[in-house]
């Protein structure tokens, strides 16, 4: 793997903190800035809501320029963010700061993704979408204890200065390591970074993606495109509608203590990235069948939690596993909706916004099945069915593109 995806999983763990850390530091930064609590919950609703609608603006209104010099972009505008957060005399240049700081997030693992692929062979692009993942799955490992140990050591100040830190330096990566060419189509002068020969050589060259916003949009008449995010937003729904209510599953159904939830949740983090690296090999090798067994495996891991959830060891267990099941389709999903859309970066950043729809989604279901009285392992069970109509919908489209129409084709290369 090239050294430029270093770069790029340092800036995707750089914007997974900015994510995560705030749930650590959310008392603190209540009382520093003298809100209410409601109200410093919306540093963390309005970054996702900012994360949804700039991964579409943001990826529009560059269409055209190069992707390298658009990614410098987006880390500048998070370093930005972030140290106008850190400097923060006041809530309103607080909630700006998150607002600044998510607007990057959705653009830049959707560009990310291209160049990501575009920096190795085609048989190894899942896997190289997988190592930029991995910085956004070991952020949301460590992001809610790094918050909240350096918020209680030095203030939740010096958390977003740290993360300003990590941004210069994830800025600094990529300008050094991310060949210019990176998410176009690859020269034939570029070396190959498996075979160490060129495209001339190999007699292999990747296609040219649409750089126009027109041509962009018009990557999305292939149903595979919109099957492709139906399934994303689904799956994630499932997921999320479990996990956003599974410390009330731990404390009042496993009976687990309030302070096991942290190390609990960190279980389940370690799932997620095991469940992207594991994912995007297996794509490489039969994506579809990969979407398919990893989706499928989400829907019974859920209706097995719900099952057993009164167990501690089963839900120890079945935690790490919905992290693996959950995440495991996320590089295959991006590759997928990219190859069908011809390497738009559109279709790339809508997959974003499709995942943060389906988080808002499935928590949004969860609440509602609690608020009905159906109990604690209710949202797991709506996880489970909202992840089963993911599965039929991939399995919709597995089927489709065995005897792809014209539009739905996806390159060869």
């Amino acid at each position: 793997m090239p050294s430029g995806l270093v770069a790029l999983a340092l800036g995707g763990f750089g914007i997974g903190l900015t994510e995560f850390l705030i749930a650590g530091l959310l008392p603190q930064v209540a009382s520093g800035l003298m809100v209410s609590e409601a109200a410093a919950g919306w540093l963390i609703s309005g970054y996702a809501l900012s994360v949804a609608v700039g991964a579409i603006a943001l990826t529009a209104a560059t269409a055209r320029l190069p992707r390298k010099q658009v990614l410098l972009g987006l880390v500048a505008l998070f370093v930005v963010g972030n140290l106008l957060s850190a400097i923060a005399p006041n809530y309103p240049v607080m909630l700006l700061g998150r607002i600044v700081a998510a607007l990057c997030h959705g653009s830049f693992f959707g560009i990310g993704s291209l160049v990501a692929r575009s920096l190795v062979a085609p048989e190894k692009k899942s896997q190289a979408v997988a190592v930029m993942f991995a910085g956004l799955t070991v952020a949301n490992v460590l992001g809610v204890p790094f918050g909240a140990l350096v918020g209680e050591r030095w203030g939740w100040r010096a958390a977003f200065w740290a993360v300003t830190a990590i941004g210069v330096l994830a800025l600094a990566g990529i300008a050094a390591l991310v060949p210019a060419w990176a998410g176009r189509a690859r020269p034939a002068t570029a070396t190959d970074p498996v075979h160490g020969r060129s495209a001339a050589q190999t007699g292999e060259s990747d296609p040219a993606p649409p750089s126009g916003l027109r041509a962009q949009v018009r990557a999305f008449r292939s149903w595979q495109v919109w099957l492709t995010l139906a399934a994303t937003a689904l799956g994630y729904g499932g997921m999320f509608g479990a996990f956003s209510y599974i410390a009330y599953t731990f404390t009042e159904v496993s009976g687990f203590a309030q302070g096991d939830v942290a190390w609990l949740l960190m279980v389940y983090g370690v799932g997620l990235v095991v469940g992207n690296l594991v994912g995007g090999r297996a794509a490489d090798r039969d994506r579809d069948r990969a979407l398919v067994l990893a989706l499928s495996g989400l829907t019974l891991t859920l209706a097995l939690f719900g099952l057993l959830a009164g167990s501690a060891t089963a839900s120890v267990v079945l935690v790490f596993v919905m992290g693996v099941t959950g995440f495991a389709s996320v590089p295959g999903m991006i590759t997928r909706v990219t190859d069908y859309a011809h390497g738009a970066a559109l279709a790339a950043s809508a997959n974003v916004s499709a995942s943060n729809v389906g988080n808002a989604l499935g928590a949004w279901l969860g609440g509602l099945a609690i608020t009905a009285g159906l109990g604690y392992t209710s949202p797991l069970y709506v996880g489970a069915g909202i992840a089963l109509l993911s599965t039929v919908v991939m399995v919709i489209a597995a089927r489709r593109a065995r005897t792809p129409r014209v539009a739905d084709r996806a390159p060869t290369s």
